[in-house]
């Protein structure tokens, strides 16, 4: 009888996958153990990790920071492969150093006086949230219950309305009242942390699991000669073949309960868990790392009742609940490169302005009609570094989605008109800040000559961008996500392979998940696993 080496199929060509390949072909041991294949869905090697260019300059469409460089594995990487300097300018190049002008809807510019005492207010709430301050002014931390991230924000901004004096009334704001300012200024820095995190509505993130989230110390920056060197640096040891791109994953069935051990057919050990694939083929394996996402997961328990759902058989409950609960929203960036004269590159041209917007609610009879519902909960609309003609806005939620949809020149004149209900009364601009500011009828107009959106909403490979603790839910899920199937195995002759289903990505990290380096420290815990399991000593 001949004894095949065992075989593991890792799904998903992202920073999970390859570091789970990297890993477990890095071994000198596993060549003689496994052999190792990586298939990929799409026809690109990255998962949401895509470097870009646009109008001359290096962006990305999907992860964009190092979230803390001292001890992030990715920074390591970075520094190793050299990619942290290049000659082209790229995304961010000069970090958060760049000062911003806040304006609110019609034209008004807000003195850092109106601004700081509401934007210390929200830092110290989202401190305290996330377990940074020892000390609570609004409420207790241990009688959280479902409390939500939203619900404690608005409750620190009660208190602090609570203590004020009393308002005065504001001259020169038009139909603002300071009232009114305080919580556009409150809603702008929630819409910053619901792109942070994902989440549609601040009032569906979890609070109490928000200080489990760990980062690492030190500056956040961006990846100079982008992020997909990274992945290029992971994927550059294995051999040709190894990752097979195009090869969409349909259907894994898998033997939770028991399996034939031997084929009799044609005498080998056969394998417990086949994979259907897209184009009608079939592949078996002993082990396969799921790291697609959990939004794709998410999609494949909706499907049980159809009969459609990737897994045969279904995920059991305790699996499939967890990916229920966890939140998984979506994320999108949108880049817009200025036409001339607001495009302009030499240093004496006016810059557009580091913007940050303080918008009118939605609901509000005070709204200017003429800016779309869309961008009322984007917080900046900013050059992607100083001088730059590429403008970045940010969208979460229902708004990531709807950009999605529009059509290039729905997006233009949408962006356009919201430019010009800020701009208008205030154009005098000196590198991107305001020099003076005039009072006129001038309407200040910028047009794009191209557009550039990420669509991970609606891509079928991903159905979203990252993952949070949604209220209902906790950081044991994560753990959960985790655990490999089947859930345990005995040593009889007739059990279940054990490690048939091991899962990988940075919905599977409880303290650094929405994360690259989440993913990249899922991907080594799941190779470690499977290297452990084949070499314990």
């Amino acid at each position: 009888m001949a004894v095949k080496k065992a075989r593991i199929v890792i799904i998903g060509a992202g920073m999970a996958g390859l570091t789970a390949a990297n890993k477990l072909h890095s071994v000198s041991v596993s060549k003689s153990l496994f052999e190792v294949c990586v298939v990929e869905g799409g026809n690109r090697i990255g998962g949401r990790i895509n470097t870009s260019e646009f109008g001359g300059d290096r962006i990305e469409m999907g992860a964009t920071w190092i979230h803390g460089i001292e001890g992030s594995p990715i920074h390591k990487i970075a520094q190793q492969i050299h990619a942290l300097e290049s000659d082209q300018p790229w995304e961010c190049m000069d970090g958060n150093e760049n000062k911003t002008t806040t304006i609110a809807e019609g034209g008004f510019v807000l003195n850092p006086s109106f601004v700081h005492p509401i934007t210390k207010l929200f830092n110290n709430l989202m401190d305290h949230a996330q377990g940074k301050m020892s000390t609570a002014t609004t409420t207790n931390k241990g009688d959280s219950g479902n409390l939500s991230v939203g619900s404690f924000l608005r409750q620190g901004l009660d208190a602090y309305w609570g203590s004020s004096k009393e308002e005065k009334e504001l001259k020169g704001f038009g139909k603002w009242s300071r009232k009114l300012l305080d919580e556009a200024i409150f809603a702008m820095h929630e819409n910053t942390q619901r792109t942070c995190t994902s989440v549609a509505d601040l009032l569906t993130l979890d609070y109490g699991a928000e200080s489990e989230y760990q980062m690492f110390p030190g500056e956040e920056i961006t990846i100079a000669k982008g992020y997909s060197n990274i992945i290029e640096s992971l994927a550059s040891v294995l051999p040709p073949g190894l990752v097979q791109l195009g090869r969409k994953v349909t259907r894994i069935e898998w033997q939770p309960e028991r399996h034939e051990a031997m084929n009799m057919e044609n005498g080998t050990c056969s394998r417990p868990v086949v994979l259907h694939f897209s184009d009608g083929s079939i592949m078996s394996a002993d082990h396969v790392i799921v790291t697609v996402s959990l939004g794709v997961l998410k999609a494949s328990i909706h499907d049980d009742d159809s009969g459609m759902s990737m897994f045969h058989p279904p995920l059991p409950s305790f699996k499939a609940e967890a990916i229920s609960r966890l939140g998984f929203g979506v994320v999108n960036k949108l880049f817009m490169q200025l036409s001339p004269p607001h495009g302009r590159r030499d240093e004496h041209s006016r810059g557009f302005p580091f913007l940050q917007m303080v918008f009118h609610s939605h609901q509000s009879e005070l709204k200017h009609k003429k800016i779309p519902w869309w961008m009322r909960r984007t917080a900046t609309l900013c050059p992607i570094y100083n001088n730059s003609s590429v403008l970045l806005s940010w969208f979460a939620g229902e708004e990531a989605l709807a950009i999605e949809s529009l059509k290039e020149e729905e997006i233009s004149k949408g962006v356009s008109d919201t430019i010009s209900c800020f701009l208008s009364r205030s154009v005098e601009f000196c590198n991107g800040n305001v020099k003076s500011e005039k009072h006129s009828s001038h309407e200040y107009k910028v047009k794009f000559s191209k557009v550039l959106k990420s669509e991970w909403g609606t891509d079928p490979l991903f159905l979203g961008s990252y993952s949070h603790v949604a209220v209902g839910s906790s950081g044991d899920d994560f753990d959960t996500m985790a655990e490999p199937l089947p859930k345990c195995s005995s040593s009889h002759p007739s059990a279940s392979p054990p490690l048939q289903i091991l899962f990988a990505g940075e919905a599977t990290h409880r303290t650094h998940y929405s994360t690259t380096h989440g993913a990249y420290f899922s991907g080594l815990r799941e190779a470690n696993r499977l290297l452990q399991h084949y070499s314990p000593c």
